[in-house]
C-alpha cells in the first residue's frame, strides 16, 4: 500500500506540480489564474499586484499603525514560545495536546509594543482570523484593497474572510491545512512556507488529540496549560518539520513518509508579494520582521469548491497506511475534517450557502460560477491510483 500510495506522491509531481512554485511578475488575468492555477490546484507567487497599496509605505512606519488604530480594542494572541495551534505535551496526559494561544483584549498600541519589544517569557501574534481586518481593523481599510479582483472574477465571488497578520520572528504556525482558496499577501518583512499538496495527506500523520488552551497570569507572568471542559479532540498533523538538532534523527525514525519523501515546496514571500495557497494544501509558516520589527501580512479567504477533487480526497484520507496505523486516526466525516475552528454544521451550511449563491447569480442573470477547468485530468490521475490498488 505504502507504495502505491507513494507513486502518487511522485506522479502529481511529474504531472502538474513540477519541484518549484511558479513565479508570475505581474498579476495573472482571471481567466490565466483559474485555467493555470485554480483549476489545477497549483500554488503560485504573483508579483506586483499590491504595488498599489499604501500599505507598502505606511504600515511598515513605526509611528502610522499606533496613531491609526490608537483606540481600537484588538483580539491578541499569547504562548510562551510563539507555537500556537500546535502540539505540546500535557503534564497530566501520557501523549501530546492541540493547544490554542491565550486571548485577551488589548488596546492596538500595546498589542503592537508587545510584538516588536517582546518579554523572553511570552510572544504576542496578531492572528484572530475570523474576518478580523474588517472587523476589527476598520480603520486601516482604505490602504488596502478589500478583494483581489482578478482573483474574486475567476473564483465568482468576493472573499469570504480577510485577516491581518502581525507577528514577528517567533511566531510559527504548524502544518494544517484549510478549505479556502487563500491569496496571502505580505506587506512587511518576509513569510517562509512549507507547502505539500492535497496528495500527500499520509504523509502528516494525522491523529486526533486532546483539545488544550494556554492560560496566561499578567500578575505571575506565567502560563498554565488548561484542556478543554467538556472533553474535546482535533485532528492535527504530528510533524514536526524543523526538530531540534538532536531530535532529528528520532523525528525520521517516527515519521519515515514525510522525512523521506519529496521535499515540501519551499517559498518566501517578500513584502509587495501575493502566495496563491490553494484549498486543502498543508502549509508550514513562519515569518522574518521587516525593520519595524513585524512581519504583516493580509489575506483572503476564498470558499472553496466542495466539487469532485474534495471527493478524491476525502477518498485518498479513507486509505489505510500500515506505516501510521499506530499514529493516526484517519479523519472520518466532513465535521472531523474541517478541522479546530468548525462548527458542526459548517460543511452543511457552505453547501446551502454555495447553492444560495448561485440562485442569486441566476435570478440576476449572471452565469452561474463552475470550476470544471483540470477535473478530467485530476480524475484520471486518481482512477488511475485506485487501478493500482486494486480497488476498480
Amino acid at each position: 500500500m505504502e507504495g502505491k500510495v507513494e507513486y502518487l506522491w511522485e506522479e502529481v509531481r511529474e504531472l502538474s506540480l513540477g519541484t518549484t512554485v511558479d513565479r508570475l511578475h505581474s498579476p495573472p488575468t482571471p481567466l490565466q489564474f483559474l485555467r493555470d492555477f485554480v483549476s489545477q490546484n497549483k500554488p503560485c507567487i504573483i508579483s506586483n499586484a499590491i504595488s498599489h497599496w499604501p500599505a507598502l509605505s505606511l504600515w511598515p512606519n513605526s509611528s502610522y499603525l499606533p496613531a491609526a488604530l490608537s483606540s481600537s480594542i484588538v483580539f491578541l494572541h499569547l504562548t510562551p514560545d510563539g507555537h500556537a495551534d500546535a502540539l505540546v505535551p500535557h503534564p497530566s496526559l501520557p501523549s501530546l495536546c492541540f493547544v490554542s494561544a491565550h486571548v485577551q483584549p488589548t488596546p492596538f498600541p500595546q498589542a503592537l509594543d508587545l510584538i516588536r519589544r517582546p518579554p523572553s517569557h511570552l510572544v504576542a501574534y496578531l492572528q484572530q482570523q475570523n474576518d478580523c481586518f474588517r472587523t476589527e481593523y476598520g480603520e486601516l481599510e482604505s490602504d488596502c484593497d478589500g478583494h483581489i479582483p482578478w482573483a474574486s472574477e475567476a473564483l465568482g465571488c468576493l472573499p469570504e474572510a480577510v485577516n491581518l497578520w502581525i507577528g514577528n520572528h517567533r511566531s510559527q504556525t504548524s502544518f494544517h491545512k484549510d478549505h479556502y482558496e487563500n491569496l496571502y499577501a505580505v506587506v512587511s518583512g518576509e513569510k517562509h512556507f512549507l507547502l505539500l499538496p492535497p496528495t500527500d495527506f499520509h504523509r502528516m500523520y494525522i491523529k486526533e488529540y486532546p483539545a488544550a488552551r494556554y492560560s496566561y497570569s499578567q500578575e505571575k507572568g506565567e502560563f498554565r496549560l488548561e484542556l478543554e471542559e467538556p472533553e474535546r479532540y482535533v485532528p492535527w498533523s504530528s510533524v514536526d518539520p524543523c526538530p531540534a538538532t538532536g531530535n532529528l534523527k528520532q523525528e525520521n525514525l517516527k515519521f519515515p513518509l514525510y522525512f523521506n519523501g519529496p521535499k515540501p515546496f519551499e517559498v518566501t514571500v517578500k513584502a509587495g508579494e501575493i502566495l496563491y495557497l490553494p484549498s486543502m494544501w498543508f502549509h508550514h509558516v513562519s515569518q522574518s520582521p521587516g525593520e519595524d520589527g513585524c512581519t504583516i501580512a493580509v489575506n483572503y479567504w476564498y470558499d472553496m469548491q466542495f466539487d469532485i477533487k474534495y471527493a478524491y480526497f476525502n477518498f485518498l484520507q479513507s486509505l489505510p497506511c500500515r506505516s501510521i496505523n499506530d499514529l493516526t486516526t484517519p479523519e472520518s466525516g466532513c465535521e472531523q475534517d474541517l478541522g479546530p475552528h468548525a462548527s458542526p454544521n459548517h460543511l452543511n451550511s457552505r453547501f446551502s450557502v454555495n447553492a444560495e449563491n448561485c440562485d442569486r447569480d441566476a435570478a440576476s442573470g449572471r452565469p452561474r460560477h463552475r470550476n470544471f477547468c483540470g477535473l478530467e485530468r485530476t480524475a484520471m490521475r486518481y482512477l488511475k491510483m485506485m487501478a493500482t490498488l486494486e480497488i476498480l
